[in-house]
């Protein structure tokens, strides 16, 4: 049985970008304060080198980099979980061994990529994984739109059976699939939406919370929005779910994280662009994104700190 504390990482889970300066490297200086305005503004856990982070397209030595920077930026105010994810098993447990000894309180592992393992071998990768760094708690992630391969709800039982294995982004848009897991899985085996605009279908059949991209930008509205449904105030989770949906939808206009990118710059932050094969945004994505932002009153004032 897991410990009550392992793996208990808030509601909303910010999948942070990756600031990058105009040659091309990491701009720590403004990791350090998106990270501090997101902890201030509805933020639990700072999920830190994921997909919307580019992880692809980082280095090893990059994302450790991220992890201290962030870890000390935030220091205790909120959770850090260190995308940690491979295709090579080897690789992936190097990163989270390297990563669990600087103090990060969770690590994200995504399905294997490109080389789709079937189920009992993802089974064993994740299993492995989990055993190499036991007193680490582990998210899975599960999004087959980018890694060809499904995390089927039986393999997810049969992890979440493994004492740090603590929970699950679910990707797959599937809601029968959620389901299917909450069916399945202890109660204390915590399930997190893996897109914003599934997030209160989502809590409906027992999730815990989002790892989302939204936050970057509305983070304290998602923060009412679950909190409301929690209270059983459905109605308000309802209007705020219908009031965000327009920006849920334009953040993923193109592929991720190249519209919340171009939202954050609309807002001031020089988060620089995304590293190729990605490219920034195209005239249509941004006039879409700033036609979305002022509606919702996302890009009048100032930053806040």
């Amino acid at each position: 049985m897991r410990g009550k504390s392992m793996g208990d990482f808030g509601t909303i889970l910010t999948a942070m970008i990756t600031p990058f300066k105009p040659d091309g490297g990491i701009n720590y200086d403004v990791v350090a304060k998106l990270a501090n305005h997101l902890v201030n503004n509805g933020t639990d856990a700072l999920v830190v080198c994921g997909t919307t982070g580019e992880s692809p397209t980082l280095t090893w030595d990059e994302e450790y980099q991220l992890f201290v920077e962030v870890l000390q930026a935030v220091s205790g105010k909120a959770k850090v979980i260190a995308g940690c994810g491979s295709n090579d098993t080897k690789e992936a447990i190097a990163a989270t061994q390297k990563a669990a000894k600087i103090g990060v309180h969770g690590s994200l592992q995504v399905v294997p990529y490109y080389n789709k393992p079937p189920q009992a071998s993802l089974y064993r990768h994740f299993q492995t994984i989990a055993q190499s760094c036991p007193d680490l708690p582990m998210m899975l992630y599960n999004i087959p739109g980018r890694t060809g391969q499904n995390l089927l709800p039986e393999t997810v039982v049969r992890l979440a059976a493994i004492d740090n294995i603590v929970a699950i982004k679910e990707a797959s848009g599937n809601l029968d699939q959620v389901s299917e897991i909450r069916r399945l899985t202890p109660t204390e085996f915590q399930i997190y939406a893996g897109d914003d605009s599934l997030t209160l279908p989502m809590l409906a059949i027992g999730a815990q919370g989002v790892v989302s991209v939204a936050s970057h930008l509305v983070g304290n509205q998602l923060q009412q929005m679950i909190q409301s449904w929690k209270a059983g105030k459905t109605q308000i989770a309802t209007d705020i779910h219908l009031q965000l949906f327009p920006l849920f939808k334009a953040l993923f206009l193109t592929t991720n994280p190249i519209p919340v990118k171009e939202a954050l710059k609309l807002q001031g932050w020089e988060v620089g662009s995304t590293r190729l094969p990605l490219c920034e945004a195209d005239t249509d994505v941004s006039e879409n994104l700033a036609s979305v932002m002022q509606k919702l009153n996302l890009i009048q004032g100032k930053i806040s700190e």
